[in-house]
């Protein structure tokens, strides 16, 4: 089957896998949905059929397909807030720490 080619058998087919997903996923499916996901979803398999043709014998596992590098600037120290200043817009502190009502415990 080609990806994105369905007959009206496939279709149905199709429509059954996406409700049948869908019911594992505790969604219930229009037979709109059913038709869109259904579709998706051959197409999917069809792709993943694909790639199952691919000699991947020399290939080593990867986590993503494209390299990721860290975007984060350098981890340098610098100067802190003093507890003055990071306390300057609490509305209740005590000493050097933040008040907060009760969220435990007996009320």
């Amino acid at each position: 089957m080609m990806v994105g080619m369905s007959n009206g058998t496939d279709t149905l087919m199709d429509m059954d896998r996406a409700r049948q997903v869908g019911e594992l996923s505790r969604i219930a499916l229009t037979d709109e949905q059913a038709r869109t996901f259904g579709r998706q979803l051959a197409d999917m398999l069809a792709y993943v059929g694909k790639l199952r043709e691919r000699d991947t014998a020399g290939v080593e596992p990867m986590v993503h397909a494209v390299d990721l590098h860290n975007v984060l600037g350098p981890d340098i120290p610098q100067p802190s807030l003093t507890p003055d200043e990071a306390l300057s817009n609490a509305p209740d502190r005590d000493g050097d720490f933040f008040k907060v009502p009760k969220v435990l415990g007996d009320s």
